[in-house]
């Protein structure tokens, strides 16, 4: 009867796992991509400000990295050292 738990625990883990990476990577693109339009539209309005825009921008992408890396942290730690299987 343990390993049952067990499998079913594992099997509840990775649905999670995807469930939280695929909403992640949907937030990011969709973010990223009205991002992208509004930097677009205000270099179109006012061109003189392209290098303080771009570089805010660059700095809300690395923000975003960063982030996204922490949940691969998390999701390593769930897939290998997981707590709830002890």
């Amino acid at each position: 009867m343990e390993v049952a738990g067990i499998d079913a625990i594992m099997a509840s883990t990775i649905t999670a796992i995807g469930v939280m990476l695929g909403l992640a990577f949907l937030g990011v693109g969709i973010g990223l991509g009205i991002l992208g339009s509004k930097v677009a539209e205000a270099v179109g309005r006012n061109p003189e400000t392209k290098s303080d825009v771009v570089q805010s921008v660059m700095i809300v992408a690395v923000v975003i990295a960063v982030l996204l890396l922490l949940l691969f942290a998390f999701v390593f730690v769930l897939l290998f050292f997981n707590p709830l299987l002890s």
